[in-house]
């Protein structure tokens, strides 16, 4: 496929970046700057890209099978312009006329029981709160929708680079932790789990939580 990556020079971004070269895909990754460091292999390609801009988007998904979106405010940014990006690439993509989007999410919207969010717990660390929350208001963005074939992945709550086993599980909307009870993932395995929905698409208007 011929994929578009935005903020492909994130710590995630570049693992997804990496995982869908070595399956031969096509990668276009996007940065504020245009610069990609850490990846530099043929069949990748760099713009730079706001992706606040929804004209922009369109034009950078123009002849793409795929958008992924890695997207994240940088240090300084107000935590709006997550809801203002989702906004404006799902306006992108529906000018563009490619409809297949994956969004790289964020744990707290994940359910540990019925009605209580990750977020809401008392393991959820209180700094992280704000962030977790523009993650959950920008996926309620994308998952009005219905015109365009997302996916949604939310990492577990801890997500660090590391080994690449192959090895991951899916909970529907729920958050995914191992018998010891910890959530945890490699951001390698999370790539993998990325680029395998992108190709089997067995998630479509679907909010998978990813894990060990």
């Amino acid at each position: 496929m011929n994929v578009l990556l935005l903020g492909a020079s994130g710590m995630i971004g570049q693992r997804i970046a990496d995982e869908l070269l070595d399956r031969g895909h096509a990668v276009t990754g996007t940065s504020r700057s245009g610069a990609v460091d850490g990846v530099d292999r043929e069949g990748f390609e760099t713009l730079a890209l706001d992706a606040t801009d929804a004209d922009a988007v369109a034009d950078a998904a123009a002849d793409h099978d795929a958008v992924i979106s890695a997207l994240g405010p940088s240090e300084d940014a107000d935590l709006d312009i997550l809801v203002a990006m989702a906004e404006a690439v799902l306006s992108g993509l529906r000018e563009s006329g490619t409809d297949r989007l994956l969004w790289v999410g964020g744990a707290g919207s994940l359910y540990v029981a019925e009605d209580t969010q990750f977020v809401e717990t008392e393991d959820f660390p209180d700094e992280l709160v704000p962030l977790a929350q523009a993650h959950i208001d920008a996926f309620e963005v994308v998952r009005e929708a219905d015109d365009v074939e997302w996916s949604y992945l939310a990492p577990p709550g801890i997500i660090e680079p590391g080994e690449r086993t192959g090895d991951y599980r899916t909970a529907e909307g729920e958050l995914v932790v191992d018998d010891e009870g910890d959530s945890y993932i490699t951001c390698e395995d999370y790539a993998v789990a990325v680029a395998d929905e992108l190709e089997d698409g067995d998630a479509v208007h679907a909010h998978l939580g990813v894990g060990y």
